[in-house]
Formats: structure tokens, sequence, C-alpha cells
């Protein structure tokens, strides 16, 4: 009874793992969840007072497919301060979180067989979107050594007569990795010569640390913001992913497109949750900044005590809150043939979850999400270390036998 395009679909690994830590706390085990991808802040509180005001003067109905014309306002002053970009309210479409905007972009743009070059490793939905639209994801492959980041090189040797757009990025679901002016200009040049669509995930865009700075492609000149499509949203910078408030900007087109859609779809965002973002952007964005504060510290603090784990590596990301260990040795020290054994063992013995980095084309890797208290970092470190004890115990025990 199934239709071909689901029966096909991976499940979302970081859901599933996130699912699974759920029931062992319903169980009544105290599970250390590392793996889900949101901030462990609340909403602040100017945003949570100006939805009630919306509740309470009957914001409450429907508003327009592609979003209150006040928040593309909201979202085109925000492109005009951060990124000094300017996009016309007829370039913006307001979506039903950022994960939406992706897919109806995607339903909109690719007919069956165009392909859509996606860098490994990658977030676990794009694939799947991709191929739910009736395109191909043709994987480009990076390396550790190279930051995770494509290169003209490796995007040369995957373009073909199909290739219809390519997904950047940047900062890094779930690497943490970021791309610089020049490596951008690089790219966007590329896909402007072989006329190659570049979508811009850049929803981490506020969560970037030490000396490094977003840089958003289609700052870089008028012919590759014409061939750019930017995704974003409200969910991580400021604490919103409940709210699901995501948006696109770019051609009109496209985007006059993407809005038929959604009216077939969503009909329109929820009425509350935009007004809520109308403050988040027009608001105080002190919070946004004590935010990513926190967030650094933690990092500074969870990636030492990570790399003194015997078997990982790691590279330092430079943004979003993730880890992203090459954990394979780590694993097989563990007495585990492969890496989703590890996790799994970990949460089941532990009770630390973490995500397989398999879901995100890497398996030899592990996601590790330090958007929760230090406090719980500490454990999480703490119940790490008697894991491996445990599994040395173990792996002698089985020696002797």
């Amino acid at each position: 009874m199934l239709a071909n395009r689901v029966s096909s679909l991976t499940p979302s690994a970081t859901l599933a793992i996130t699912a699974k830590a759920r029931e062992l706390r319903e169980e009544g085990y105290d599970v250390i969840g590392l793996g889900a991808g949101e901030p462990d802040f609340n909403t602040p509180h100017n945003i949570l007072e100006q939805a009630k005001k919306a509740m309470e003067q009957g914001y409450t109905k429907y508003t327009p497919s592609g979003g209150l014309l006040s928040l593309k306002k909201a979202v085109s002053a925000k492109f005009e301060r951060d990124q000094n970009l300017h996009y016309d309210a007829s370039e913006i479409i307001i979506c039903t979180g950022a994960k939406h905007a992706l897919y109806t972009l995607f339903q909109a743009v690719l007919n069956e067989g165009d392909e859509v070059l996606i860098p490994t490793p990658y977030w676990v939905s794009y694939p799947e979107q991709v191929k739910l639209a009736g395109g191909a994801p043709v994987f480009i492959k990076t390396y550790e050594e190279n930051e995770f980041k494509i290169t003209i090189s490796s995007l040369q040797a995957a373009v073909t007569s199909n290739t219809k757009a390519i997904v950047l990025n940047s900062p890094s679901n779930p690497t943490g990795m970021i791309y610089t002016r020049e490596e951008l200009e690089m790219i966007g040049k590329f896909c402007v010569q072989h006329n190659i669509l570049i979508i811009s995930d850049e929803i981490y865009e506020k969560l970037v640390y030490d000396k490094y700075r977003h840089v958003s492609i289609a700052e870089l000149s008028e012919d590759i913001k014409k061939q750019t499509i930017i995704i974003n949203g409200v969910s991580k910078s400021h604490a919103m992913t409940g709210w699901r408030i995501g948006y696109a900007a770019g051609d009109k087109q496209i985007i006059k497109a993407m809005t038929n859609l959604a009216s077939h779809s969503t009909s329109n965002p929820t009425s509350i949750a935009q007004y809520a973002a109308i403050e988040a952007y027009n608001g105080d964005q002190s919070v946004v900044e004590e935010m990513r504060v926190a967030f650094q510290k933690r990092l500074n603090i969870i990636y030492e005590e990570l790399i003194k784990t015997p078997g990982i590596t790691c590279l330092k990301p430079h943004g979003a809150f993730y880890l992203f260990p090459n954990v394979s040795k780590a694993a097989n020290l563990a007495g585990y043939d492969t890496v989703d054994k590890w996790v799994e063992g970990l949460l089941d013995e532990a009770k630390v979850a973490l995500v397989p980095g398999s879901g995100f084309g890497a398996p030899h890797n592990a996601r590790l999400s330090y958007a929760t208290s230090l406090d719980e970092l500490g454990r999480a470190v703490e119940r790490n270390k008697e894991f491996y004890e445990e599994s040395d115990e173990r792996l002698a025990m089985k020696k002797e036998l």
C-alpha cells in the first residue's frame, strides 16, 4: 500500500537516537542526551511576550501562504544588517521551519533525474529530500585533513550534464566547519560558470567561534547572489526549534513557485510563531550573543576532555554546536566492530546518547551535541571513562576464557 517514494527513505538517525533515549528515560533511566540538534536554552523572554500579545490581540487566523509581510520585512532587514544583502519581499518565503523551506525548494526546482551535489558528511535530511523530489543525490566525499570541505577538483569530478544544484552548509552540521570567503568565491564562480543552483543552508550562522566569521556566499558578487537560494531560520540562533519558522531567499520565480506549493501543503506557517519571529529579528539581540558565548565555553571544555579519550581524533569545530570525532579506533578498543554498535553500547550501558556518523554519510564518526549544560557534559565525560574501563575488563575476561 506504500508509495515507492517513502519505501526507500532512510529514517532520521538523530530522531531515532532521540526517541530511544526518551524511551529509556520513560523506563526510569538517567540518560544524558548528546544527540539532539537544538539549544537547551528557552526562547528569550521578549519573544515569548510578543507571542502572548499576538494571541491576546487575536492574531490567530490564516496568514498569506508565503508568510506575513511584516516578517518578510524583518528578514530583509536582518539580511541588510548582517550581510549587506538586499531582498525584496517577493524574494522571501516564510516556511514551517528551515527543513520545510529546503523540502519545498527541492520540490520546486528538481525534475526526475536531476542531480544535486551533497558534500559528505551531510545533514541527514538532504539526500532524502532530494530523493522525494525525484532527484538524485551525488555525494562529494570530503576529508578530515581538509577540514571536511569540498575543493574545485572534487567539484569538477562530480559535475555531469544532469547536475542541477549543490547544497552548502556553513557552519556545518555535523562537522562545525566553516568555509572561508576565498573558498566560497571559488565555489561560487564555478557554480555560475556551470549554471549550478547554490543552496546555502545558513541556519547556524550566529554560532561561530574564536577568530572565525560566517560569510554568506550570496555576499560575494551579484552573479553569485542570483545563483543562490539562502535557507535560514530562527531555530538555532534564537532557541526557537519548536516554533517552526524558517525561510528561503533568492530568485523571485523560484520563491513564487515555492509559495504556490506551500499554499497546497501547509496553507501558512503558524501565525503566532510568525509574530514571535518578528520580535526575534527586530528585538534585542543580546541574548543571541549570550547563548553563543555559552556554547563556545562548553566547546572549549568538552573538546579538551574528548581528545583525551583513547582512540578518538577530532578537529575542533569553528561553529554550530557539535563535535564530530572519528571514533572507529575507540570502538575497536572497546570491543565493537562498528561505530553504530559502539554508539548503541554507550547508550545501553552508560546511558549516554550520541548519533552514529553513518546517518551523516561518515560511518567512522559520531556526532556529539554540546547544546546542554556543563554539568551534563561533565557527567557524560565521567560515564564515558567508566564505559571504557568496563570495556577493558570485559575484553580481558574474554581473552582469559
